[in-house]
């Protein structure tokens, strides 16, 4: 092998320590991606699950090209351990000046990996971009986009692709982590002459029919999510809240849900609603409008003018 090496040596130019490792090298290269492959295949055959799949699939190749890379480095750091401090300092120095993006994302490649903000599958929201995330690797994210012009959290088929830098300087919203439900509300306002208590206790009653979530389900959820972070909650069934506006009576009706079925539940709450309130006489929906009031004839008795008062 050294005699073959001299003789390339002696006609191509480099020196057979050089050539040497060119070959070693390649042999380091042609392995990673051959036992690359065998992982894939093996995975494939072994996992039906596709997150499973998926997670698997990355780990190997990651961990493959950690084994190369340290295997590379050995072949040409190799011999001169004294010099590598120095080595190291400069090429530190040089990438930081020049790769200052891709270094960055690197990092929060580590920063995402080790502390978990996100993981394949959540959905987040990061700066003004939203989705579900589907696939993490070295320098980004991907996502699947959800909301801009399609309203209620539904995907709008668009694939993001997020530098994973941006966890550093942007602020970053997951859905689904630790308590994986969310809070929505739907305002509804019905006019001052209408029975609002009893349209109160309707509304009640069908938020509570078709939420999809459980007190006791969920609750479960909050324990589980409490080991790690401060969430706790006192009430987690329906609630309708009452307030007044200038145009009648809001009955904002506040409930959970899980986070990709914000707008089916939002449909079966607002449908069930509207034939109930069909039923009553009682009860009407406000919007704004103009109207005339005569204080004399629909007044209070004691506050019309002329009345001497209680």
């Amino acid at each position: 092998m050294d005699d073959f090496l001299q003789f390339i040596a002696d006609y191509l130019g480099p020196s057979a320590p050089t050539l040497e490792r060119l070959l070693y090298s390649s042999i380091v290269i042609a392995a990673y991606f051959l036992l690359r492959k065998v992982a894939a295949v093996i995975i494939h055959r072994r996992t039906q699950d596709i997150t499973r799949r998926y997670i698997a699939g990355k780990t190997a190749t990651y961990l493959l090209g950690l084994v190369a890379v340290l295997a590379l480095a050995r072949i040409w750091l190799l011999g001169a351990a004294a010099d590598l401090a120095t080595y190291l300092g400069i090429v530190s120095a040089g990438l930081a000046i020049a790769l200052k993006d891709p270094v960055t994302n690197l990092a929060g490649w580590i920063y995402i990996v080790v502390r978990k903000p996100f993981a394949t599958g959540d959905r987040i929201q990061i700066g003004q971009h939203a989705g579900d995330v589907v696939d993490i690797s070295l320098f980004q994210f991907s996502m699947v986009e959800i909301g801009n012009w399609v309203d209620a959290d539904q995907s709008t088929g668009r694939l993001i692709h997020i530098p994973n830098g941006w966890v550093f300087t942007q602020t970053t919203s997951n859905y689904t982590q630790g308590f994986n439900f969310i809070w929505n509300e739907l305002p509804v306002t019905v006019t001052f002459e209408s029975n609002w208590e009893a349209a109160k206790e309707i509304l009640l009653r069908v938020a509570t029919e078709h939420s999809a979530v459980k007190s006791e389900y969920a609750a479960n959820q909050i324990r589980n999510a409490a080991k790690k972070f401060m969430i706790f909650y006192e009430h987690l069934s329906p609630i309708v809240w009452t307030k007044v506006v200038d145009i009648g009576v809001t009955l904002s009706v506040r409930y959970l849900c899980q986070p990709r079925t914000r707008r089916v539940s939002e449909e079966k709450i607002w449908e069930e609603i509207l034939r109930e309130f069909a039923k009553r006489s009682d009860i009407d929906f406000a919007y704004p409008t103009t109207r005339l009031y005569n204080n004399a004839s629909e007044g209070k008795a004691s506050l019309r003018p002329g009345s001497t008062g209680a």
